[in-house]
């Protein structure tokens, strides 16, 4: 009697069930986050990302963090050094860093901004903070921030580092771009000042840091200076006259105008991009990944509803 269509149906199904289940076991991890839905963190027109700093306290291998990435939905990363330096081989004697730096292919960054691309994240800027290093390392940064497909890399803020790197942008094409802590809570500091030193030269403009330290509306700076930041990290702050002052606090609890910087770049198209930095004590039962995905819809609602 010849078997039911039903039935070859079914054996057909299992037995492909079967095979694909297979394939996929020897699939490497990379191809398995890739074959995954895409994520796409551009909301109404602005780039949310964060920093890899944010989950500094959790593994933040390449892979973990690509990972973390794709679970918060988020589309671009500000890498830190550590993690693609880690990605590539760096040896964990510091005296045999100098060496291996000058000596590196770039193949592993390129396999790593391929991991990334494939994965739908992009790596626009990289912290390799490299001002202290000699020019034949800061080359080196450049050249593997380029391979990473970023833009420039960043450094923290400073006389000495804006005067140098500069320049070095400039010989590669790209950027250097300055993060800011307290500074600007000295009325004599003066971003413009840095700036000057190289037409290559942008911020990575702190609004929380500057909020704490200030007191003032971080849109005073980014109306002023928008062309010349390149990204903004994000966080929710008290302000210096507060009580307590300059206290990082889950987002929503602060008084960092968050939602005023974010709808200012919507509103006027600016290409900012926008990094969620997490600095606040994680909440009992919490983890760094948990409050980092609160943080996006955070951003997602303001500019998309």
């Amino acid at each position: 009697m010849e078997e039911p269509k039903f039935n070859l149906s079914r054996r057909r199904f299992i037995t492909t069930s079967a095979l694909a289940t297979a394939g996929l076991a020897f699939t490497p991890v990379s191809e398995l986050m890739a074959m995954a839905k895409k994520p796409d963190s551009n909301f109404g027109g602005v780039q949310i990302g964060a920093i890899t700093y944010s989950w500094r306290q959790m593994p933040s291998t390449a892979q973990d963090i690509l990972k973390y990435c794709q679970e918060a939905g988020l589309s671009s990363i500000e890498l830190m050094g550590n993690v693609a330096e880690g990605f590539a081989g760096l040896p964990k004697n510091r005296e045999e860093q100098k060496a291996w730096r000058l000596s590196v292919s770039m193949d592993k960054y390129k396999e790593l901004k391929k991991m990334f691309s494939k994965a739908g994240v992009k790596i626009p800027i990289v912290k390799f903070a490299p001002a202290r290093w000699s020019d034949e390392e800061i080359d080196y940064a450049f050249k593997a921030a380029k391979a990473l497909g970023a833009k420039g890399i960043t450094e923290e803020i400073g006389e000495d580092a804006c005067k140098k790197l500069g320049k070095f942008a400039e010989k590669h094409g790209m950027y250097a771009i300055y993060h800011n802590h307290m500074q600007p809570g000295d009325p004599n500091f003066s971003f413009e000042k840095f700036l000057a030193y190289s037409p290559a030269n942008r911020l990575n403009f702190d609004a929380g840091h500057y909020y704490g330290a200030t007191g003032k509306h971080p849109n005073e700076i980014v109306e002023k200076l928008h062309d010349r930041i390149f990204s903004i990290h994000l966080k929710d702050k008290t302000s210096k006259t507060a009580t307590p002052p300059n206290k990082n606090m889950p987002w929503g609890e602060g008084t960092t105008p968050i939602a005023d910087i974010l709808k200012l770049l919507q509103k006027n198209k600016w290409p900012i991009y926008c990094d969620i930095e997490l600095e606040y004590n994680i909440p009992a039962g919490s983890d760094a990944q948990k409050e980092v995905v609160k943080c996006v819809e955070f951003c997602k609602k303001i500019l998309v509803g």
